[in-house]
């Protein structure tokens, strides 16, 4: 797998840093600005698909799991961009 197969830069205030996968999934600016993303854009899109059943005080139980998923996915996309931009192949040795 191509992902496993790679290293991740990390620009940190100390320079650019060399992680793997995992660290880089784990990396605490990178959780901080997928939430944020998630944040804004979950809510967003909560307001323009759910906002008017909300207004109206009818939540039906659909919306347990599609209002945590309209969350989810843009936490999964922000934090995908940024993992295949950071990644750095290895140099096969």
């Amino acid at each position: 797998m191509a992902l496993r197969r790679s290293l991740y830069e990390v620009r940190a205030p100390e320079g650019s840093l060399i992680r793997c996968l995992r660290c880089w999934l784990t990396y605490g600016p990178l959780v901080r600005r997928s939430l944020l993303v998630a944040l804004f854009v979950g809510t967003i899109l909560t307001a323009i698909n759910q906002g008017n059943v909300i207004l109206r005080g009818d939540f039906p139980v659909s919306l347990y799991w599609k209002i945590p998923l309209t969350y989810v996915v843009p936490y999964r996309v922000a934090t995908t961009g940024a993992i295949l931009n950071a990644r750095r192949p290895i140099a096969d040795g």
